[in-house]
């Protein structure tokens, strides 16, 4: 697995790991610069590709909640992602209201 998707996996594992912890999920983005820099946002609105080009990052991440299913979106030049997570109880959920 290269690093863009690694990076992207880290994440969704890293949000997993706190929503079991019963932590809540707050909408966070990553860049990722040239020269290895990190910075954090939370809760933009801006779309992750804008973000991403107006900071000159090299990767851009966000992690967010939706409907109980964890979201890690990435972008990298013309790259993208999507993993998604959905916790268990969201599948219960699912699957007794599909009945």
């Amino acid at each position: 697995m290269d690093l863009f998707l690694d990076h992207a996996r880290q994440l969704l594992e890293a949000a997993e790991s706190a929503s079991r912890r019963g932590e809540e999920c707050s909408h966070m983005t990553i860049l990722v610069g040239r020269e290895a820099g990190i910075r954090m946002i939370a809760d933009s609105d801006w779309p992750l590709e804008s973000l991403t080009r107006h900071h000159g990052a090299e990767a851009g991440y966000r992690v967010s909640e939706r409907q109980g299913a964890l979201h890690v979106e990435g972008r990298k030049g013309l790259r993208s992602c999507l993993l998604q997570s959905t916790s268990p109880a969201q599948i219960l959920r699912q699957l007794l209201g599909s009945r």
